[in-house]
């Protein structure tokens, strides 16, 4: 049996950002981990939320499940929300189950800041 780990931090870009930074696997063991940064994370129109997922290597139905309701609380908030650094495989999931149409994608944190701006 192997370990599955999951990191979620939150800090603040320089452009004042919140980013959340997710690294491991995202499922049904390790998903509450993201829920609390998530929940603990200010949701406003005057802050984006930037999900960085450049490092996640596994993500679960539950692991979906939580990044749709991240989405909801921006939506609710009116909040910009993106998510960053998606894998071929993950997005190529995310199209499949239809997420293209709710998420913002971007490469790079760096990408998704200059969308902001731009």
């Amino acid at each position: 049996m192997t370990d599955r780990t999951l990191t979620a931090t939150r800090h603040t870009h320089s452009r004042g950002a919140a980013v959340l930074a997710v690294v491991g696997e995202l499922d049904h063991h390790t998903a509450p981990e993201l829920t609390r940064v998530i929940q603990e994370t200010p949701f406003s129109p005057d802050v984006p939320v930037l999900i960085d997922l450049s490092e996640l290597t596994y993500c679960d139905s539950t692991g979906i499940t939580v990044l749709v309701s991240a989405y909801n609380r921006a939506h609710g908030a009116d909040a910009p929300l993106f998510l960053v650094g998606l894998n071929a495989d993950l997005m190529h999931v995310f199209r499949i189950v239809g997420l293209d149409q709710l998420f913002r994608f971007e490469l790079t944190v760096e990408d998704a800041i200059d969308a902001l701006h731009a």
